[in-house]
């Protein structure tokens, strides 16, 4: 793709590169967004986080993008709709997730909201409005916030593979 996916009055949305993969390991390894995410991971482990989710984009015809501030080339963060299979709960696997992880260094400028706004209007054009769900940290209180205000409710806890305990959250359709 030779320009962002979505545009709107702050940032760039950009369907995943390879040459994102390290920029966004970048972001997901710093400490203060990592905690949200189960902790630190391994260059592997991201990978694989990564290819499922351009995958996505491949198989379903929607996926995570790359979050940019206009103009610029760093990656700041991920945010997006994708396919998923979690195996934390039966009503919620093989179907939409939405997922929002913005930088260390840019959240509280409501960079979460403007950006998933735009791809959730996006993703109700293209693929008719549906439920999707989200998975956010129990502690991860900004998250849940955003979450809500985007219509997400809640709909109990799991436990995820690896052990951490979620929230689990479904914007209906």
């Amino acid at each position: 793709m030779s320009g962002p996916f979505l545009v709107t009055p702050r940032l760039e949305l950009w369907q995943p590169v390879a040459g994102d993969m390290l920029a966004m390991y970048d972001v997901v390894s710093n400490p203060q967004t990592a905690r949200f995410l189960g902790g630190p991971i391994t260059l592997t482990d991201h990978h694989a986080r990564f290819m499922r989710n351009a995958g996505s984009w491949l198989l379903y015809g929607y996926g995570g993008l790359m979050l940019r501030e206009r103009g610029q080339s760093t990656v700041i963060g991920n945010i997006g709709v994708f396919h998923s299979r979690r195996g934390i709960d039966p009503r919620f696997d093989d179907m939409p997730e939405a997922g929002w992880i913005i930088g260390a260094g840019h959240v509280g400028k409501g960079y979460g909201e403007e950006a998933m706004r735009a791809v959730l209007d996006w993703f109700d054009a293209r693929h008719g409005p549906r439920p999707i769900f989200a998975i956010v940290d129990a502690d991860n209180a900004p998250s849940i916030r955003l979450g809500r205000r985007l219509g997400f409710e809640p709909r109990g806890t799991g436990t995820m593979p690896d052990g951490p305990q979620v929230n689990l959250y479904e914007r209906p359709a």
